[in-house]
């Protein structure tokens, strides 16, 4: 890149057809690591390695009760704008998404990868996709959340022992109802029969889906059940052909350990089978429906430790998951390349996160972070 107000590097570097310099015209470098093409749906490998941003008017319908790393939350804050790369992962999801026949069942993509390297930006890339092309959403943020810190836990009076999550099924209808307003409006989006929930309320075959999501929020008691209701419609539509659905579940492997973190009567750990928030989101995965799309990611952050070392589906889906998702189209998110590292490293001078540019500041950083974004991120917040 150039020579500009920020500083420079201090030597050239050659990586395929790019030579990267430091800063000398803002012009370039904005050319280098920038690209203006705004739209999921129009990028390709041209675009790959560079950032492009979010309007805030789309950041606040996606990710405003979710959907982001808490830590590239406040990096973009201080950076003043919401920007995301475009990496290959999502790129290729992408691609298969384009070519998909939707009268077929539902394909699953399940992103893996070791810790840091990017598979909730790759999502987040991802559902800016699905609103683009008028997916409705069903987007789990982080499930380990509910596994390891739920709001509330309530026992039910019920023989075989469940247990609700009243305030985050209520949380995650309002995270549904932002994320797909502009659609739930749509007249053919209606329930297809009755929902009795006590002797007095009811939600009426005919009524449209956001009456049924609103009754939700406005009704804690019945949120989890109104979760239930609104994704099996959302399959019995989808599969009639009056919507597309895009399921997104990011640490979807807390879904399956043995044994949560939470504990019940007599301070007995509490299997996620007897949480009622979780059938409907593993009933959704299955591909008995048809005109949509279901990405998942697994992460060892979403357990407890010791489980397992390794990052691959199998040893983190555990042999049950591994037979309820098979079969599925395995998409690894790897560490940065040496395109999109130096893209990255241009971007933070940019930015002014890096401001210590000794000699070889970049290959220190390199070796230090071993290009691992998350790394790399933590290492330049103290430049």
């Amino acid at each position: 890149m150039i020579r500009g107000k920020v500083g420079s590097l201090s030597r050239f570097r050659c990586f395929g057809s790019r030579t990267l310099t430091s800063i000398a015209d803002q012009s370039v470098a904005f050319e280098e690591f920038r690209t203006n093409e705004t739209e999921p749906s129009r990028q390709s490998l041209l675009h790959e390695g560079k950032f492009y941003e979010i309007h805030p008017s789309v950041r606040k319908q996606l990710f405003t009760h979710g959907g982001l790393p808490k830590v590239y939350e406040k990096q973009m804050k201080t950076f003043a704008e919401t920007t995301l790369m475009v990496r290959k992962p999502a790129l290729e999801i992408m691609d298969y998404i384009k070519r998909t026949n939707f009268s077929k069942p539902i394909i699953r993509y399940v992103l893996y990868g070791k810790e840091g390297v990017g598979k909730s930006m790759t999502m987040a890339h991802l559902l800016h996709f699905g609103m683009e092309n008028d997916f409705i959403i069903v987007h789990v943020p982080w499930v380990a959340n509910w596994m390891k810190r739920p709001r509330e836990l309530v026992t039910l009076n019920d023989p075989e022992g469940f247990f609700d999550m009243p305030l985050d099924a209520a949380a995650w209808l309002i995270h549904f109802k932002t994320q797909n307003l502009p659609l739930l409006s749509r007249p053919e989006l209606i329930v297809s029969k009755e929902y009795a929930w006590s002797q007095r309320e009811s939600t009426p075959k005919g009524a449209s889906l956001l009456e049924l999501v609103e009754h939700g929020i406005n009704r804690m008691k019945f949120a989890t059940g109104t979760i239930e209701a609104l994704l099996a419609e959302l399959k019995v539509l989808s599969s009639a052909g009056k919507c597309k659905t895009m399921v997104a579940i990011d640490g979807f492997n807390a879904f399956l350990v043995e044994k949560t973190t939470l504990q019940g009567l007599h301070k007995v750990r509490i299997p996620p089978q007897k949480i009622t928030i979780v059938k409907p989101f593993m009933d959704i995965v299955n591909c008995d429906w048809q005109n949509g799309v279901c990405i998942i990611s697994l992460d060892k952050l979403a357990i407890p430790r010791g489980i397992t070392d390794s990052e691959l589906p199998l040893n983190l889906l555990g042999r049950a998951g591994f037979e309820l998702l098979d079969p599925f189209v395995p998409v690894r998110v790897d560490d940065y390349t040496e395109k999109e590292y130096y893209s990255c490293i241009e971007y933070y001078l940019n930015r002014r996160w890096i401001q210590n540019r000794k000699d070889g500041f970049d290959e220190e950083l390199k070796f230090l972070s071993a290009k691992n974004p998350f790394k790399l991120m933590q290492l330049c917040s103290s430049l």
